[in-house]
């Protein structure tokens, strides 16, 4: 996908972080916006500033782990702009803490937003821009999955999120050859970021009441909040240069996105380690001060 002024763009976690860098992007290609968040006070703001500079905004407060609202965001998007040609599946929320500890709430929350959130925006939307493209001569559109380095990583004490990233990783690669079979004019990517300041490790802010953790935190979670507090403030990479990335690869067709290629060398120890049935190796053999602190922290317990 190369042409994208006047083109709709759907971006789900777009008041803040990535989604609004994508959005912010996106405006200044001339594109149409569709925004969708839960925080309603940063996606009125969102919204307000990307209007203030000439953008054509539609926002709409959604939960993505409802499909019901994931569809409500696809039937406003196409009455209100009547096609979509970009999809940003981005919305994601952080946790952490040893696998055991994690409640079912824990569980219910984070795979219900960073993985069926991808997978109501895949089986919601991917239908209707096949539909687009019958309709639209010399259609080109483009669907992008945020997953994480930890889709393809294995790190301790953040079992959850690993998880809820590997499953996207999957999802999205099978779009991409299920989209191939059938000779699609719409693209994939999955991007796979690792520790940029975004505001996921404080996802615990827009938590919904439904799936409220009852009782404090143990103390995995509390040494795992700090970890990637202190990761993700620390990280160099800025979410504006990851998203130029992303548009990047889109405009290049480029499946697979990363913010840090300099990890990929304990991704292909991982490769190696399953080709060769070696037991798993340490994901913080370059970095051992971290197990080190972990170490010392949990066997406190």
């Amino acid at each position: 996908m190369n042409d994208f002024k006047g083109k709709v763009a759907v971006i789900t976690g777009g008041a803040s972080g990535f989604g609004k860098e994508f959005a912010q992007i996106g405006a200044r290609l001339g594109m149409r916006l569709v925004l969708a968040d839960v925080q309603q006070d940063a996606l009125d703001a969102t919204r307000s500033e990307l209007e203030a500079g000439g953008t054509e905004v539609l926002a709409m407060r959604c939960d993505v782990r409802k499909a019901e609202q994931v569809q409500a965001l696809a039937d406003a998007t196409m009455e209100r702009f009547g096609s979509v040609h970009l999809v940003f599946n981005n919305a994601g929320v952080g946790s952490g803490g040893l696998v055991w500890e994690n409640s079912i709430a824990d569980w219910e929350w984070v795979l219900g937003v960073n993985l069926w959130g991808v997978v109501h925006g895949v089986r919601t939307f991917t239908p209707l821009m096949l539909e687009c493209a019958k309709k639209e001569p010399g259609y080109q559109g483009h669907i992008v999955n945020t997953a994480s380095m930890a889709g393809l990583l294995n790190a301790p004490n953040m079992g959850i999120y690993n998880v809820s990233k590997h499953a996207v990783v999957s999802l999205s690669e099978t779009l991409y050859h299920d989209l191939q079979l059938i000779g699609a004019p719409i693209g994939a990517s999955v991007l796979c970021p690792y520790f940029v300041p975004t505001g996921i490790s404080q996802s615990q802010r827009n938590r919904p009441d439904d799936v409220k953790e009852e009782g404090g935190p143990t103390l995995s979670q509390v040494v795992a909040q700090a970890v990637s507090d202190k990761a993700v403030s620390s990280g160099k990479v800025t979410a504006a240069e990851v998203a130029e990335r992303t548009f990047n690869a889109i405009r290049d067709g480029q499946f697979y996105i990363y913010s840090h290629p300099q990890a990929l060398g304990n991704v292909q120890t991982r490769m190696e380690d399953i080709v060769t049935q070696r037991n798993p190796s340490d994901p913080f053999a370059a970095a051992p001060q971290i197990r080190e602190m972990l170490q010392a922290k949990l066997r406190q317990q």
